[in-house]
């Protein structure tokens, strides 16, 4: 079974309310017949629009190859938040990697950062970027780290952004009885994340990429040229980019043995009007301190955007609404009585360490994937690290690269189960607060 096809309706988007507030975006032609180009694309999320458009505007010919539409995946789906440094925070990676790998891995993640602001204003993408990010402490300890974690970016990072919280000024900003204190990162933001992939899209396009939709890959012969073949055509190209993320299969298997795919949930309630005030005083995104992160934020039409529960395996639950219904009433109990108009589904993938994962399946073929919930900044910045290594300017890409991430233990066939295991640990923990 694929994970491509296994939820959704092939070429098309999910219902969702991202997509029911998404600019008309015409379809892409499929591939059909052969083609030649320097650099084949698989995937048309953030990572692979990015080093689409990237390519292009150094002047390389770039076909990109999306199995059902550009921002279909995790990249149409998320929680839109935009985050500062790397996945992992940067106490653990000083600990992991030492002090000088950290130092260059925060000033990447800042990059990254940067970039998705810059081509948001550069190509005039309308996604309603806006500034905000709070961490808030289900539990007394965790405000405490949280607090301690400003005060190490301050003086470690000199990153000046960040606002503590004590429980009151928690309350005042996100009135939920479930939070004890937190953070507010102002340098961090929230998007739309499908009209984002969508305004790259069209980048993109203007720059010359050869975008074919609802083109799925299912096999690739490595060599010099490389061939990338799909249902009804094929490509050969010089260089080839993996850009699938959760959504690879076994397209590579070094990289499949070191990303885990798993299902994340959202919902969208009904327009909150006046009581939006009941969920967010300031028009700031929010995710919670627990392992199964709780994530949530204000669309610009005031409804409560809210995500949590994560499953694993290639089928969504039946009942998504319930799923994340127990969560978000635990955050905002006041809310029972709101109706839930959207829910929906995505596959993201995680690493051992949540680490992204870049690599080199072969010599002019490179692979990014595992962004672990951080995919926002980091995959749109990978892309334009691929982009500039086959240029032949790859030290961004092989500080990221040089991480070391092991395999799951087990293989294809025990990771999922050892997941479920862990992960039921850990939210247990979650419900009893410890």
């Amino acid at each position: 079974m694929d994970l491509l096809f296994s939820n959704d309706k092939r070429g098309q988007y999910p219902q969702s309310w991202y997509a029911a507030t998404a600019d008309t975006l015409e379809p892409f032609a499929p591939l059909k017949g052969e083609t030649r180009a320097d650099v084949c694309i698989v995937g048309g999320g953030y990572t692979g629009l990015s080093a689409a458009l990237h390519l292009a505007q150094a002047g390389l010919d770039v076909v990109l190859l999306e199995a059902h539409r550009v921002g279909f995946g995790a990249s149409g789906r998320n929680g839109g938040q935009l985050g500062s440094g790397q996945r992992q925070d940067q106490k653990v990676l000083e600990s992991m990697l030492g002090a000088d790998h950290a130092r260059k891995l925060w000033e990447l993640g800042e990059d990254a950062k940067a970039l998705v602001k810059s081509l948001i204003a550069e190509h005039a993408i309308d996604c309603h970027l806006k500034p905000g990010v709070a961490w808030t402490a289900s539990a007394e300890t965790d405000v405490g780290d949280l607090h301690g974690y400003a005060e190490h970016l301050s003086q470690r990072y000199g990153y000046d952004q960040i606002e503590t919280l004590d429980r009151d000024a928690c309350f005042a900003l996100c009135p939920s009885p479930d939070y004890k204190g937190g953070i507010l990162d102002m340098g961090a933001g929230h998007l739309h994340p499908l009209r984002f992939a969508q305004g790259l899209a069209r980048a993109a396009t203007a720059a010359g990429v050869r975008i074919h939709e609802t083109s799925h890959v299912h096999h690739i012969v490595k060599g010099d040229p490389a061939t990338v073949q799909t249902d009804a055509g094929r490509v050969s190209a010089r260089h080839v980019i993996l850009a699938a993320n959760g959504y690879l299969g076994g397209l590579e298997r070094r990289v499949a043995a070191r990303v885990m795919p798993i299902n994340n949930f959202i919902v969208a309630t009904e327009p909150l009007g006046a009581r939006a005030q009941e969920v967010l005083t300031r028009d700031v995104a929010v995710a919670d301190s627990r392992f199964v992160v709780n994530y949530f934020r204000l669309s610009h039409d005031k409804r409560l955007l809210f995500g949590g529960g994560e499953s694993y395996g290639y089928r969504f639950p039946s009942d998504i609404r319930s799923v994340v219904s127990k969560p978000m009433l635990k955050v905002f109990p006041h809310l029972s009585d709101v109706k839930l108009d959207y829910a929906w589904g995505g596959t993201l993938a995680i690493t051992m360490k949540r680490m992204p994962y870049l690599t080199r399946p072969a010599p002019n073929m490179l692979s990014a994937t595992g962004y672990s919930g951080h995919g926002v900044g980091t995959a749109v910045h990978a892309g334009q690290l691929m982009a500039r290594a086959i240029q032949g300017q790859a030290e961004g890409f092989d500080t990221l690269a040089s991480v070391p991430l092991p395999a799951f233990p087990g293989g294809p066939a025990m990771r999922n189960p050892l997941l479920v295991l862990a992960m039921t640990w850990y939210a247990l923990r979650d419900r009893l607060g410890v």
